[in-house]
């Protein structure tokens, strides 16, 4: 193995060391930003699961990330600090029992019928948190009290960084996990041809409702991260909006590779902040700042279609390229001048 290759398998564990002594540099802004990174890299990572390594394209995802985060503050008592580990399963059960409701159903179709079915359940699940008052309505609800986790309080900056970057190292390397095994396999089978599982004995209805499940309940754990992050939760987060922006996370970072969903939601979440910030691009930008974002995400992919972890392989291609032309416009040995 070359040491280029024991660079890359080491760089997550390398990242990982690095986030953890971020908060020591950071200013509580950037330790904000950088939390809400690591909140949206989990719930990324989730839908990876599905389209990177499953093949199943769901434009329904934010569903299970929006009841996870309405689990976490409804549960939450009103005048007394919950218990995070608690709330977190609950979160991740209420994301789990729905992704199984939702999967046994829409995994019986295919393709742009699943699309859309997908996205349907999670529209009906929307309305029912926007029309509702149980829900709080339009306008949402709030946490109180941030919950607690032994001597842990989410209401400490420092100690809510630490519980987010533990939950984004714990998904990551379940991921990580699962591509690995026998069940992961399975998958990244039936993402190349699922006729070929079928005939080979594989009951790919049951592996792709696991998937489908596993990945609802890691973005309830994400929404559960964010409702205690921010102590309040609306609609919004439950709608087609966050679903088809976290799926153009994992296509921005690249799809395939788990840190290629990390690198996407870091680069969408600070491009959505460059852009909606005055004081760096002016008032007229951060006034229309969706435009300005769709326009950079569509250059990105289009000079870069497979994602930012590309980058290196299409610089060497280029540089190949290079130099095979230079080869071909250079006379041969012994030619004439």
């Amino acid at each position: 193995m070359s040491a280029l290759q024991r660079l890359n398998r080491q760089l997550p564990l390398l990242l990982a060391v690095v986030l953890a002594a971020l908060p020591l540099v950071l200013t509580p802004y950037l330790s904000d930003l950088v939390v809400k990174i690591l909140v949206f890299s989990i719930f990324a990572l989730s839908l990876e699961l599905l389209v990177g390594m499953t093949g199943l394209v769901s434009l329904g995802h934010a569903a299970f990330f929006g009841l996870g985060a309405y689990a976490t503050v409804m549960l939450s008592p009103e005048y007394d600090p919950g218990n995070l580990g608690l709330l977190a399963a609950a979160a991740v059960g209420v994301a789990a029992l729905y992704a199984l409701f939702v999967g046994a159903l829409s995994l019986r179709t295919k393709g742009v019928y699943f699309i859309m079915v997908t996205l349907a359940f999670a529209q009906m699940a929307y309305f029912l948190c926007h029309d509702t008052k149980l829900a709080g309505g339009s306008d949402g609800i709030f946490l109180n009290v941030r919950p607690t986790l032994g001597p842990l309080d989410t209401g400490n900056k420092q100690h809510l960084y630490y519980l987010v970057w533990g939950a984004l190292v714990f998904t990551y390397g379940l991921l990580a996990l699962i591509r690995r095994s026998r069940f992961g396999h399975a998958l990244a089978g039936i993402r190349v041809n699922e006729q070929r599982m079928r005939a080979a004995g594989f009951a790919t209805y049951g592996y792709k409702l696991a998937a489908f499940v596993i990945a609802g309940a890691l973005a309830g754990l994400a929404g559960c991260l964010l409702a205690v992050k921010d102590a309040a939760v609306n609609p919004e987060l439950l709608s087609w909006h966050e679903s088809g922006a976290v799926l153009l996370m994992i296509i921005l970072g690249g799809l395939g590779h788990l840190r290629g969903a990390v690198l996407g939601a870091a680069a969408f979440v600070l491009l959505k902040e460059l852009y909606a910030t005055p004081a760096l691009v002016g008032n007229f930008l951060a006034d229309h700042w969706q435009l300005t974002l769709g326009l950079t995400i569509i250059a990105f992919v289009a000079g870069m279609p497979q994602g930012l972890l590309g980058l290196g392989a299409q610089w060497q291609q280029a540089r190949q390229a290079r130099r095979l032309r230079r080869s071909r416009q250079r006379p041969p040995a012994g030619g004439r001048a």
